[in-house]
């Protein structure tokens, strides 16, 4: 699927599964920080909205003033972190690569947990994004 060109319609119809969807303040900036940390890639990035990948893996990107009818904007913080509670974890993506990339760019990040092997066979690190989110690269141990 090519989704540099797709239309909503066609997007739309196509998604399945389970679907995973975040709303940023600034979508261009969060696209920045997916692609610089973790290696994502966006697609059809604009002011409100992004299509995003992570392997063979979709999501979608909305900034807020895209759910002005929706009721979910009336529970989401003015300030502050956004993402209790929720851990995004990317399960192909090493922990120190992504921490180190987290560090060297200014995305106003950080760290909640540095990379450790953990019991349950991952090593892995939690980043918040600037939005609340938090981000948990893992890596397999050998």
């Amino acid at each position: 699927m090519d989704y540099e060109t797709i239309d909503a319609d066609a997007f739309g119809k196509s998604l399945k599964g389970i679907g995973l969807n975040l709303l940023v303040r600034d979508v261009k900036r969060m696209v920045v920080f997916l692609t610089d940390v973790f290696g994502m890639k966006g697609h059809q990035i604009t002011h409100d909205f992004a299509i995003i990948t992570y392997g063979n893996q979709v999501f979608q990107l909305h900034s807020d003033g895209t759910y002005h009818s929706h009721p979910l904007p009336s529970l989401i913080p003015e300030s502050g972190p956004r993402g209790g509670g929720i851990e995004i974890r990317l399960y192909e993506t090493d922990p120190d690569d992504a921490l180190s990339k987290s560090e060297a760019h200014a995305h106003n990040s950080s760290v909640l947990q540095e990379p450790a092997d953990k019991p349950h066979g991952l090593r892995e690190c939690f980043i918040l994004c600037e939005n609340g989110y938090a981000w948990v690269p893992s890596r397999r141990l050998r």
